[in-house]
């Protein structure tokens, strides 16, 4: 006779449904308290603040989010850049790269009269302004350097780690070198009756701009220059030529399909067909600017040389203007992804590209200069020591 399975108790039968709702009420409580604290720290609560959690989470800070300031190699005057969330110094005799907490990865000896840095976020490229030295920095390491180039004007990298460099070789008034992401020159543009001031590949690397300068109707003018990369030699020509005016171009920024051209009373953004979007602020003085941000210019200007009234303008890819009144004396501004610091003799003020204010810090007296990082952390100079501020 078969033996019959005794049944299991009642209550044995209603645990799996007990444990079933209990871990459905603690889901739906933390998705409400997290609801909640979203809603009260949306203004922080980002993909950036969990990129800084995890790029800093062993640094020691204070109850304001600002580490321990470390002595870097060099003075206020050197050039810097943020580096892949660290700190690029580059001196007359050295370029050294620093972590958050102090921690020196490069130590390069480099003699340069006038040294400059670009950065494409990942990878640096310093270089000697009217010399012949020029570094390639990335992965916390020296990826390749040359010094033996003729004059250089200008250098920059895109996204893709291609880099451009201008030079005034003998024989020719200047020339524009395109070099591959390994460092192997792929085509020189040579110009013998133009002088190319400045140059930049788009960072899809398909078209190279250069800015020219020259006499046009026996007045200074500006021309820029279109060429579409054939990776070829010979005589190239460009694809579309247009002027810019008598407007000296301070500094540039090449997009997969804008040029950024910052002017001494405007900035104008140029497609790849000749289509020009401007901002101008021709009745007021430029007294700082940053490329640096995200699909925006920061600009600020003032109606006067000097004094504490200024004006902070976020400008973007169409022209149009953000505008934020500053009743203090800025000491410097910077731009990175989606945020633009503001440091004033005692704060450091951190907005969105959209000039809605994100975090403040307090105290910050004998900062002189700070540096933003594409993921809301900002970089505060003294005259010898830098400090990681971390929101």
């Amino acid at each position: 006779m078969a033996e019959q399975t005794p049944q299991q108790p009642e209550q044995d039968k209603k645990k799996p449904g007990l444990v079933r709702r209990l871990l459905v009420f603690l889901l739906v409580a933390a998705v409400a308290v997290g609801a909640v604290l979203a809603v009260v720290f949306r203004d922080r609560l980002n993909i950036d603040s969990i990129r800084r959690w995890f790029e800093y989470r062993t640094l020691l800070r204070n109850d304001s989010g600002q580490a321990e300031s470390f002595v870097y190699d060099g003075n206020i005057e050197d050039a810097f850049a943020a580096l892949d969330n660290d700190l690029l110094v580059c001196s007359g005799n050295a370029i050294s790269l620093y972590s958050g907490s102090g921690t020196r990865y490069i130590s390069q000896s480099a003699a340069m009269d006038h040294p400059v840095v670009n950065t494409n976020g990942t990878l640096a490229v310093a270089y000697d302004a009217g010399g012949s030295s020029l570094y390639v920095l990335g992965e916390r390491s020296l990826i390749w350097s040359a010094d033996d180039l003729e004059t250089i004007l200008s250098a920059r990298l895109n996204k893709n780690g291609q880099l451009t460099v201008v030079t005034q070789p003998s024989g020719y008034r200047s020339a524009v070198t395109v070099y591959d992401a390994s460092y192997e020159p792929v085509m020189t543009v040579s110009l013998s009756s133009t002088l190319a001031m400045d140059a930049a590949l788009s960072d899809d690397g398909r078209t190279l701009a250069i800015l020219t300068v020259g006499q046009e109707g026996g007045s200074f003018a500006t021309t820029l220059e279109f060429y579409s990369m054939t990776y070829s030699a010979g005589e190239f020509t460009p694809d579309l030529t247009c002027s810019l005016g008598g407007a000296v171009i301070l500094d540039a920024k090449h997009t997969s399909d804008l040029l950024w051209c910052m002017e001494e009373q405007g900035l104008s953004v140029v497609d790849h067909t000749g289509g020009v979007r401007s901002a101008s602020w021709a009745s007021r003085y430029l007294r700082q600017y940053d490329l640096g941000g995200s699909g925006f210019a920061a600009v600020l200007v003032s109606r006067h040389k000097a004094g504490s009234q200024a004006e902070l303008l976020i400008v973007n890819e169409k022209g149009e203007v953000n505008t934020l009144a500053v009743n203090e004396q800025v000491l410097a501004i910077s731009a990175a992804g989606q945020y633009v610091a503001v440091l004033t003799a005692d704060r450091l003020d951190i907005y969105t590209s959209s000039l809605e204010l994100y975090n403040s810090l307090e105290g910050t007296q004998g900062a002189r200069d700070v540096l933003m990082l594409e993921n809301g952390s900002a970089v505060l100079l003294s005259s010898d020591t830098a400090s990681f501020y971390i929101p």
